[in-house]
């Protein structure tokens, strides 16, 4: 088996209480292979999110060895961290996290602005982009003026304009009705079949249908996997 494209040991996290501890995520021991569709599922305020954003390197407050894409993470300074995750990772929101006052070519442009690439680059990478998902007609109006389902499609295009390894997904569909949903679930299987690995947090069983394996969680604990 190849090496796992991220491999948690003992990974912890908590908040001080007064007179102890509260515990958010206990013991994680997780190995994600490359090519994988995984889905982080558990009742709220099971640790799912903060998991989630661990792996994404956007949560820094936490014990334990994490390793991504062979660089331990636990042992990287703030700015090395930063640039593996802008290499490594693409993130999508259920909130869609859109520049309100930029077009939806300006939004799939902001990732290439950290990249030392030619304004034709740019230009010429948005367009892939934008043809990619269909969005050509859509790419001069301003996020106010799409659909949840649109918006939701120019998230998951801005997350992988930079061609990230891995695509992480909290809650994708949580804003969108039935077929809006179906076709972001479609778009992250065809992207899955294609090489990215993909790690999705849902409540959604039909979401979770579309992965490969299900982790779950309960009160910070990942739940034994059950015998097949």
């Amino acid at each position: 088996m190849s090496e796992p494209l991220m491999r948690l040991r003992d990974v912890e996290k908590s908040y001080p209480l007064a007179g102890g501890r509260s515990w958010v995520l206990r013991r994680i021991h997780l190995d994600i292979q490359p090519g994988e569709f995984v889905t982080l599922m558990g009742p709220s305020g099971a640790g799912k999110s903060t998991l989630l954003s661990i792996l994404g390197l956007l949560d820094a407050e936490w014990t334990g060895e994490y390793w991504l894409d062979g660089k331990g993470v636990h042992s990287l300074k703030t700015k090395e961290r930063a640039e593996l995750a802008r290499r490594t990772i693409g993130f999508v929101f259920q909130q869609y996290h859109l520049l309100d006052t930029l077009t939806v070519a300006e939004n799939l442009e902001v990732p290439l602005s950290y990249r030392d690439l030619k304004r034709s680059e740019r230009e010429a990478l948005v367009g892939d982009m934008l043809d990619r998902f269909q969005l050509v007609g859509k790419k001069d109006l301003f996020p106010s003026q799409l659909s949840g389902g649109q918006q939701q499609l120019v998230g998951v295009a801005r997350a992988l304009i930079s061609n990230p390894k891995v695509l992480l997904a909290d809650e994708p569909t949580g804003n969108l009705h039935s077929g809006q949903a179906k076709q972001i679930m479609e778009v992250f299987q065809e992207l899955n079949r294609a090489g990215t690995t993909v790690v999705q947090v849902t409540h959604s069983d039909a979401n979770a249908a579309y992965g490969h394996r299900i982790i779950r969680l309960a009160d910070g604990w990942m739940q034994p996997t059950p015998a097949p």
